[in-house]
């Protein structure tokens, strides 16, 4: 998926049309269509607006979605988080491996009770 592609996403998460988007974004409803179509890209300014609106720009440029910010975790998954990043980083990579391991079996756990 490319920079046009998600950016038509965003604006459809965020229930607009392309008129309505262009003109809080400060351009032409043609303008955003060539954005869209991949024909065109916009500039800072432009982006800079459209992130006022809620558009995830970091997703829109890179394909990679803006992390949710600690605060927005549940108590017991920022506590999780919290004694993560204690650790050494030898440890983090232990762990990282274990939740792997465990994430697997869960898998074919999950999988063999749909059979």
């Amino acid at each position: 998926m490319g920079f046009g592609e998600r950016l038509k996403e965003e604006r459809l998460r965020l229930g607009l049309n392309q008129s309505d988007f262009a003109a809080f974004a400060g351009v032409a409803k043609n303008s955003q269509l060539n954005y869209e179509k991949g024909e065109r890209s916009p500039d800072a300014v432009y982006l800079a607006a459209v992130a006022e609106k809620g558009v995830d720009v970091l997703y829109v440029v890179t394909g990679i979605r803006t992390p949710a910010p600690a605060d927005s975790l549940q108590a017991d998954e920022a506590l999780v988080l919290s004694q993560f990043r204690s650790l050494p980083e030898r440890d983090r990579e232990s762990v990282a491996r274990l939740t792997t391991a465990l994430a697997a079996m869960a898998s074919r756990a999950g999988d063999k009770k749909n059979d």
